[in-house]
């Protein structure tokens, strides 16, 4: 009996397991330098700015980070509402490196890394998401804070 019910335990894990696929927020086919491009006229063309999140379907923190913007209404609507937000794709498949050239080789501080460009397509902050972290998760209010120091309102303040 005791091997009849660590089989049936075995396979339920085994069946959700492999029920799960992998969340793909990342194309890694795609040309980076002209996702990036199209972005910005996009943003030059709602007067917002561009959110470029760094990484790869590879990274857990890069898929936490995507579903937790998306998942907070707060953080979801600053984000709507003052950027146009793309996934800049860096893997072993593909390394990206003209557009991690342009984007300020943003590699450097670890992934999910969140790189800001106003609506010139100019970098004006380059953040480590790290600092964002709480735990298994992000910290909303940190996040949020984030979000709302580099909007183009907040930015332009500074000006």
């Amino acid at each position: 009996m005791k091997k009849l019910a660590s089989l049936f335990l075995f396979i339920i894990m085994s069946v959700c397991t492999f029920a799960q696929a992998p969340q793909k927020i990342y194309d890694e086919s795609i040309d980076a330098v002209q996702q990036i491009n199209t972005a910005v006229a996009q943003a030059a063309a709602d007067n917002k700015y561009v959110v470029c999140q760094v990484g790869g379907n590879w990274c857990p923190w890069c898929i936490r980070f995507n579903n937790f913007i998306k998942q907070d209404s707060t953080i979801n609507q600053i984000v709507s509402e003052n950027f146009v937000y793309i996934h800049v794709n860096y893997s072993q498949a593909n390394k990206n490196p003209k557009a991690m050239q342009r984007l300020g080789n943003p590699a450097r501080f670890g992934f999910p890394v969140l790189v800001i460009l106003d609506e010139k397509g100019d970098v004006i902050h380059i953040q480590n998401s790290a600092y964002l972290e709480e735990g298994q998760g992000y910290n909303q209010k940190n996040v949020l804070e984030f979000f709302q120091q580099w909007t183009p309102t907040a930015v332009h303040t500074l000006k």
